[in-house]
Formats: C-alpha cells, sequence, structure tokens
C-alpha cells in the first residue's frame, strides 16, 4: 500500500478567495486543536482537489452553489447548509458541481483527539452534517480564519475552542442520526428497562433473553448495536452508579453495598470498581467525604 502524500488540484478560486497556512507551536500541538490551512473560497467548475495520506482532518462548509465529494467509495452533494468532515489519510476528490459556482469555507485541523472524535462521528457510517444552525456554523468558521488573518497569544486557545465547536456540532449530528438511522426495538428496550430496575437482582444473559421470548445470542447482539455496550457492561454501570450513589450518601460497608447492589462478592466488587473508577470504593468514598466537608 502506497502511503506517501499525494494532492492534485486545479486552482479554480476567485482572486478574493482567502487560504492560509499557519504554523502551530509546540503547545498547541501538545495540548490543543490546531489549525494547519484554513480559508474562504469561490470556486469555478474547473476547481478540484484531490488528496491521499495526509495527517489532517477536513471540515468543508457549503454557503452557496454545490460541490461534489468522492469519499469511502461513495459521491455526495455538498449544498448550501450542509458539511463534511474527512480523515485526509483517506483518499478523496471534491470539486465544484459542473455548470456551477461553489462557495466554501474550510479548515485543515489536527490534535492529540482529532482522531478521535472523527472516528466517534463516523461509528455508524460516514455522512454529510445538515447544520441545524447555518449561521452559527458559518461564522464559526468565518472567525477561525479572522483570527488566523491577524494572530495574537489569544490565536491558538481561541481557535481550538472554536474547532470544539464545530465537532461539537457534528458529534452532537451523530446522535440524532443514529436515532434517526435506528428505531430502538422493543426488545432491547424492555431488556434496558427491567435492567434498570432490577440490576440489584441476579440477572443473566438467559433470563433476560428468556423474557423477551428470543435467543441470547440475538439479544447480545442487538443490544450492542443500538445502546452502544455489551448486555453486561451495562449491568455493571447501573451496579457502580448505585454504588457510588451509597458510597457517598450512606454508612454502609463495602461488603454490605456489594450485596446491595447485586455484586455478592466483595473482592468482585471492588476489582470491577477500580478498574473503571481507578480507585477503590473506600478511596472514592474519602475523596467525596472530604468534597462535601469544603
Amino acid at each position: 500500500m502506497n502511503t506517501d502524500y499525494f494532492e492534485d488540484y486545479s486552482a479554480g478560486w476567485s482572486r478574493d478567495s482567502i487560504r492560509l497556512m499557519p504554523t502551530a507551536s509546540e503547545t498547541a500541538k501538545r495540548l490543543f486543536f490546531y489549525i494547519q490551512e484554513c480559508g474562504y473560497f469561490k470556486t469555478d467548475a474547473s476547481y478540484y482537489t484531490e488528496r491521499a495520506n495526509l495527517n489532517s482532518f477536513l471540515v468543508i462548509f457549503t454557503i452557496s452553489g454545490s460541490g461534489i465529494l468522492h469519499y469511502q467509495g461513495e459521491i455526495y452533494r455538498l449544498t448550501p447548509g450542509y458539511a463534511c468532515l474527512i480523515n485526509c489519510n483517506e483518499r478523496h476528490f471534491y470539486q465544484c458541481a459542473p455548470d456551477s459556482r461553489w462557495e466554501f469555507l474550510w479548515m485543515h485541523f489536527n490534535g492529540t483527539h482529532a482522531l478521535g472524535y472523527y472516528e466517534e462521528f463516523v461509528k455508524n457510517g460516514f455522512h454529510l452534517l445538515q447544520c441545524q444552525d447555518t449561521c452559527s456554523m458559518e461564522l464559526t468558521l468565518r472567525r477561525i480564519v479572522a483570527i488566523h488573518q491577524k494572530t495574537d497569544v489569544t490565536t491558538e486557545l481561541i481557535s481550538s475552542q472554536l474547532i470544539t465547536n464545530v465537532l461539537t456540532e457534528f458529534l452532537t449530528d451523530t446522535c440524532t442520526f443514529s436515532q434517526t438511522t435506528f428505531v430502538l426495538p422493543t426488545t432491547v428496550l424492555e431488556t434496558k428497562r427491567y435492567i434498570d430496575k432490577h440490576f440489584r437482582e441476579p440477572l443473566s444473559l438467559d433470563l433476560l433473553a428468556g423474557q423477551q421470548h428470543i435467543s441470547k445470542y440475538h439479544l447480545a447482539h442487538e443490544f450492542k448495536k443500538y445502546v452502544g455496550m455489551p448486555v453486561n457492561e451495562y449491568i455493571i454501570r447501573a451496579r457502580l452508579s448505585y454504588a457510588k450513589e451509597l458510597l457517598r450518601f450512606s454508612k454502609l460497608s463495602v461488603n454490605e453495598i456489594a450485596d446491595q447492589i447485586g455484586m455478592n462478592q466483595s473482592s468482585y466488587f471492588i476489582r470491577i470498581f477500580k478498574e473503571r473508577e481507578s480507585m477503590t470504593p473506600n478511596q472514592f468514598r474519602r475523596q467525596w467525604t472530604v468534597d462535601n466537608q469544603n
């Protein structure tokens, strides 16, 4: 597999277009989201860009006209009010739609958590973002461009905040996209409700599947698909959430709390709690007791 950087483009943009290529500080690279390139383009039908193997992420927001994006084997039309988020390590091609003009804002960015944000966005499949507040998205991207035209000591910090705002818009849409794409099956919904009510009791996949009259393999698959975690993990989280409440607001011992939440072996409870919270139940209790006294 060829991993060399590749780029080909036609500079079919207007004279009043803007293209900025700031150099991020080491602090920004270590701590923040940071801009690698950003700008505002007015393009004609000759404009295109093809790229691969670039360590960067790209957001494009269409203001007017339309563009065409080829990405991950699919073709998408970029129309006003829509935005896309691309991993530039993957091969992609975008162009002004034929017989059209395309006006858009864009930013290449990176950061320690950039890949994690992207992977969260595409966890249910790549899709375009239909911005609920197009003015806000446009103003945010215009502000990113503006602060990099005239830099000062706050530029990188403010830019990171603005990039986070843009990415939050994408992740919020992912939640909505998931809900509209997948209707939660009744079997999964009823299983969740039963666990929420009976997590302190002995529970097993066989028991839960039997209540829904389906195989445990089917329930396990559907539950993870729609809830995002295995059944057993959902049960553990419900029990640990209640355990933290008891540790903070009751005088019960760790052994008694283990019994209360359905983990009859305190050693198992302590081990699972430490794995999830990076501290023992007693350490958690002491921390929150101190906090409550302040």
